[in-house]
């Protein structure tokens, strides 16, 4: 018994020695789609292991994960390692502490950073390039050069141990990158929208709220992730300032599990996990603004 496989439809009015073609055309971008879907899937793999492991090792027990486990599945599941960790009051104040100096750096830097890039963009003034080029020179800095003078400069100002000195720090090296980003997509704006808007009756504080940020919003969502993911995983500078147990961020305070006397990995990695849930959280919330906000606002 044979079997036929039904051709694939041919738009209606291709001559007859064509279909043939189309017909075969079509498999080879079939094909391209179903490798290009492979490759993606292995890309993701690759890039999403590291935190496969993670996770499967927070549900081992610390000897196992200690002892090379030789099974990708944890011999023994551990399941109370995060209420373990959520219910120690210690990381709940380093992870208040990543809060509070992620969320203030940011604020902060998006406060300066839309007004400094809309003035750059739109107003040529004496010694704009020089200012756009001081913002880029900023950049070349990294904190770790600079931590001795960091803390000299915040010990003079009794600010050592203190959140206020994390959050300045933070915005000062990522306000920056917001500036030159937000400037580039003010830059790209028509002249032509912030004309109409003002001769609509619009002041120029409405014109920047109401039109020019709607327009610049993709930008404005990757200074914000930018700066928040900085500061969230900044190392250096929180171990140099801040003394306390209480008052150190995640990724300074998680060192605690591995000492040269006890080394919870389990707890660590749970830890660990835990800390990448709130960027994971602002993402998915603020995603859908980056191609929504291409075209918000521009039409009246």
């Amino acid at each position: 018994m044979s079997t036929t496989t039904a051709a694939a439809p041919v738009a209606p009015g291709t001559p007859p020695e064509q279909e043939g073609v189309v017909a075969r055309g079509r498999d080879p971008r079939r094909r391209k789609r179903t490798l290009m879907g492979i490759g993606g899937a292995l890309v993701a793999f690759v890039f999403l292991s590291p935190y496969l492991i993670m996770v499967l090792d927070s549900l081992r027990t610390s000897t196992d994960v200690k002892s090379t486990p030789t099974s990708i599945l944890p011999k023994v599941w551990q399941l109370d390692t995060y209420a373990q960790i959520l219910g120690d009051d210690r990381f709940l104040n380093w992870l208040k502490t990543s809060l509070i100096v992620a969320s203030g750096s940011t604020v902060i830097v998006v406060l300066v950073a839309i007004p400094a890039a809309f003035m750059t963009a739109r107003h040529r003034f004496p010694g704009r390039g020089a200012f756009l080029f001081l913002v880029l020179v900023t950049q070349m800095f990294a904190p770790t050069s600079l931590v001795v003078g960091l803390y000299r400069q915040f010990f003079e100002l009794n600010l050592i141990n203190t959140y206020a000195a994390l959050i300045i720090t933070n915005a000062a090296f990522n306000l920056a990158f917001a500036i030159w980003i937000l400037h580039g997509f003010f830059s790209s704006i028509p002249l032509e929208v912030e004309e109409a808007a003002s001769l609509d009756g619009a002041s120029r504080w409405q014109v920047l709220r109401r039109v020019m940020l709607p327009l610049t919003l993709p930008g404005l969502v990757t200074a914000t992730i930018f700066t928040f993911i900085a500061a969230w995983n900044e190392y250096v500078v929180a171990l140099t300032l801040m003394i306390d147990d209480d008052k150190k961020p995640l990724t300074v305070g998680m060192r605690a599990y591995i000492t040269g006397y006890e080394q919870h990995w389990d707890q660590l990695f749970a830890a660990s996990v835990i800390a990448v849930v709130p960027v994971v959280i602002l993402f998915a919330i603020i995603e859908k603004h980056l191609v929504g906000g291409l075209t918000a606002g521009s039409v009246k």
